[in-house]
């Protein structure tokens, strides 16, 4: 596999056009593998730490003992040595898609009318009113 960095420098990009915080993210999957990416999402880099959100906390203790072999791998694959420190954060739940309820229907006044033709009349009278 081809180093980001040598890929993106070949290109004829604008002097600043990706940084490296862009660049560190999106070589977090290249890094770390199909298997952890599907489970982790690299949100930011501040001061040479780089915060990545786990799924819980056994992801977390399981990637930090993993720092080390990470951080390399993650060196590797961007081409620069820009990250010193990985911080893994548990992510907040997200929230499942839920059904839409249904709409309300709205009370009629002539629902409460049992007799069905006192209903009936109530109803006729109501839409000659409003005509």
């Amino acid at each position: 596999m081809e180093r980001a960095g040598r890929v993106i420098s070949r290109t004829k990009l604008a002097a600043g056009a990706v940084c490296l915080e862009e660049l560190v993210c999106a070589g977090w999957p290249a890094a770390v593998g199909k298997k952890i990416a599907v489970h982790t999402r690299a949100i930011g880099l501040a001061r040479g730490c780089l915060r990545v959100e786990v799924e819980d906390a056994v992801w977390q203790r399981q990637l930090s003992v993993l720092k080390r072999q990470i951080l390399t791998r993650l060196a590797e694959v961007v081409g620069i040595s820009v990250v010193r420190d990985v911080e893994f954060r548990v992510a907040p739940r997200r929230r499942l898609p839920q059904r839409a309820e249904e709409p309300r229907k709205e009370r009629d006044e002539a629902d409460q009318i049992q007799d069905p033709v006192l209903r009936a009349i109530y109803l006729r009278q109501r839409r000659r009113r409003s005509a």
